[in-house]
């Protein structure tokens, strides 16, 4: 015989509750219950505003709030029961203020539904979370500046296709991630700014005959005002995909650094020694000393661009206004949010403790024929030749070296002008490494002067 449900919550509409499947696809508390402290906040000015208007006693509202007060502490001290015959978050709080404090705990649902309920405890946790990844960010960039502000003139090689390009500045790869770092701050930043209007009081769609004060409710949550329509209150979640859609970026960033991070640290880069704190061993090979923080941080985007396609993919074809196929929108976001976090603490920790090798990083900017568009720059500027022809020469020169098993720079005036008769041993003067980064004085260059200014610059943004 199925079970029957113990939820009396539904009032008479049903004579009995559900059979024992209905229950388990239909409970959240398993992970709603992650919104006590955000239900019990928004109960207590919900309750608050009841009775400054009138519409319940102040001396229910007195004893509302410290029943919520009690069940709060209850939840933290891990005391609290959870049921899940109850199945969420929010029923299983009132049936335990109702145990509570009695007859005062029905009128707390006074010109409230869970459609306006949930959307404001979801919408005030996922602020939180916007909070902390803006405080995550921050971190990280401080701890990607201390490394920029440390090898500002050390030299290192510039890639395009993993193929030495450039000599750059150590501080100046890393003031890139600075860059890319502070459009993720500023995607959090703004959603927060987008998201931050107050859905209770919409009701369980077209609002309340009750003569409530929602801006009254909103400002109490620290929301800037009320949403405007009762009907896009209870069903929006853009606010989530906003979160999550900045969240995929940022771990995308912060893969591509793990990327970098893992390939610098092998033996055959040997850019960068990362501490025993983020790393690993191996259970055969005695030597090994694997990355793993950075290959765990690489494989994040998956499972946070996943909640991303994972709620764009419940939401796409619901019609207003509240539909239960919104209560899959919390896990993902959840998972996200845990994931992210974790990922931006431990790149910043990686970051803290990351030594970078400045004699294998000069050794290796000097290889590969890194300065060969500065010679075909020279040919420009001191031989007044076309920079296609200038382009060619340099190409001629390259190969005459590759030829040779040498670089640029062993080569001799008479082997360079038997390429382009013009060339003077002036042209030796920009063939060195530091030559060339000190040359790019660009805005956004390469050049350590460029950098220091870069780092000053966000020093006082984050100050």
């Amino acid at each position: 015989m199925a079970q029957k449900s113990s939820n009396a919550m539904w009032g008479g509409r049903f004579a009995a509750g559900p059979d024992a499947l209905m229950e388990a696809i239909n409970a959240s508390i398993g992970f709603d219950q992650r919104l006590s402290a955000q239900d019990v906040t928004g109960s207590r000015a919900h309750a608050a505003m009841l009775a400054a208007q009138g519409i319940i006693s102040s001396k229910d509202a007195e004893t509302i709030r410290e029943g919520l007060l009690t069940i709060l502490s209850e939840i933290e001290s891990g005391t609290f029961e959870f049921s899940t015959a109850l199945e969420d978050i929010h029923m299983n709080i009132e049936a335990r203020l109702k145990t509570l404090i009695g007859e005062p705990a029905g009128r707390l649902h006074t010109a409230r539904s869970r459609n306006d309920q949930v959307a404001t405890d979801f919408r005030l946790w996922v602020r939180d979370q916007m909070d902390a990844a803006i405080e995550g960010l921050q971190a990280l960039i401080r701890a990607a500046l201390t490394q920029a502000e440390a090898g500002a003139d050390w030299v290192m090689p510039g890639f395009t296709h993993l193929q030495t390009a450039q000599p750059v500045t150590w501080g100046h790869h890393m003031m890139a991630y600075v860059e890319m770092f502070a459009r993720d701050l500023s995607r959090f930043q703004d959603a927060r700014t987008r998201m931050n209007e107050c859905p209770l009081g919409a009701a369980a769609l077209a609002g309340t005959s009750f003569p409530i004060d929602r801006h009254m409710t909103a400002e109490a949550l620290g929301f800037d005002r009320p949403m405007a329509n009762s009907l896009d209150a209870v069903s929006d979640r853009d606010f989530a995909l906003d979160y999550l859609a900045a969240a995929s970026i940022c771990a995308m960033h912060l893969s591509r650094l793990s990327e970098e991070l893992v390939i610098w640290s092998s033996a055959q880069f040997r850019f960068v020694t990362l501490s025993d704190r983020f790393s690993t061993g191996s259970s055969i090979m005695p030597q090994k000393k694997n990355p793993d923080a950075a290959e765990l941080i690489r494989a994040k985007i998956g499972r946070i661009m996943g909640a991303n396609v994972a709620l764009l993919t419940v939401m796409k074809g619901l019609p207003l206004a509240y539909s239960k196929d919104m209560q899959e929108d919390k896990e993902q976001v959840f998972d996200a949010a845990d994931n992210l976090m974790i990922a931006m603490a431990a790149m910043a920790g990686m970051l803290g403790d990351m030594s970078a090798n400045r004699e294998i990083l000069e050794r290796a900017a000097a290889s590969g024929f890194s300065t060969a568009t500065d010679l075909a720059d020279w040919l420009v500027r001191a031989l007044n030749l076309p920079f296609r022809e200038a382009h060619h020469v340099t190409g001629a020169l390259v190969k005459l070296a590759e030829d040779r098993g040498c670089d640029l720079s062993d080569l001799s005036l008479a082997d360079m002008q038997s390429v382009q008769p013009n060339i003077t041993a002036e042209v030796f003067d920009v063939l060195g490494v530091h030559n060339s980064v000190a040359s790019r004085q660009s805005y956004g260059g390469t050049a350590p002067n460029q950098v220091r200014a870069q780092i000053a610059r966000w020093k006082e943004r984050l100050a």
